[in-house]
């Protein structure tokens, strides 16, 4: 059983953080195992199992998780873009890794806040407030920075666009070179901006198949979505879900 629940984030936040999360992994004798997908987001995470909090930075391809006891986690996603704000790191250094927090947080705010968070029985809420209170404190001691706004404005634009904005075209629309949005996605955004825009156009894909039966009419989902034909689809859902577009609509939850 796997039990996951969202919860919009503190007014204050809500400019950077999409969601904060809770999930409770139950194996019941058979391990949970979890296929997550590229969504373009950094999440942190803390689990009773490792109290001290991992970064799960932006995704290339996708992560197979395998949980063989109970793990209960709580968690914040910050919307693409945002989580510079909170890591002292250019984001780029954590794609497809998990580091661990205390090795980019001071290590006495990650063990202070892992204690406040474990140390005792707490409600979901309560731990929520807790993570809360410290990304405020974080946030409060920043000060924005013009690559902050250049960062979410390529983001919103390549979001809006569905993927299907080229980089070329991104950057003349934001009066910057092609180099300097290049440096700008790793610094502030963790992929690639092509990367993105191809997680993107999946993300798109993979939306548009749910709830679909089992006679799909792929050319016109490809067509939709922003690819050349099948085989482009094809080979993007290979990419970023390890499936091909119809193993992975009999498989998906």
């Amino acid at each position: 059983m796997h039990l996951y629940r969202e919860f919009p984030p503190h007014p204050a936040l809500a400019g950077h953080v999409a969601c904060l999360w809770t999930s409770h992994a139950i194996p019941h004798g058979v391990p949970v195992r979890t296929r997550v997908l590229p969504d373009n987001c950094i999440d942190i995470l803390w689990q009773d199992s490792s109290p001290l909090g991992k970064v799960a930075g932006m995704m290339s391809r996708p992560h197979h998780v395998e949980m063989a006891a109970p793990v209960l986690t709580v968690a914040v996603r910050f919307l693409p873009g945002a989580a510079r704000a909170f890591v002292d790191v250019p984001l780029s250094e954590l794609q497809d890794g998990h580091p661990a927090l205390a090795d980019l947080w001071p290590r006495a705010d990650a063990e202070a806040l892992a204690a406040a968070l474990w140390e005792r029985e707490r409600t979901a809420a309560q731990r929520i407030a807790l993570i809360e209170r410290a990304l405020l404190a974080r946030l409060r001691t920043r000060v924005p920075a013009r690559a902050d706004a250049l960062a979410r404005a390529a983001v919103v634009r390549l979001e809006t666009s569905g993927g299907a904005l080229r980089v070329e075209a991104l950057a003349d629309g934001l009066g910057v070179s092609r180099q300097h949005l290049a440096t700008l996605f790793r610094e502030r955004v963790g992929l690639s901006a092509k990367t993105f825009a191809m997680v993107c156009r999946f993300r798109r894909a993979h939306a548009a198949l749910r709830g679909q039966g089992s006679a799909v009419d792929w050319a016109r989902v490809a067509g939709d979505c922003g690819y050349y034909d099948q085989s482009h689809l094809i080979h993007a859902f290979r990419q970023f879900a390890d499936a091909t577009p119809g193993s992975f609509l009999h498989t998906a939850p």
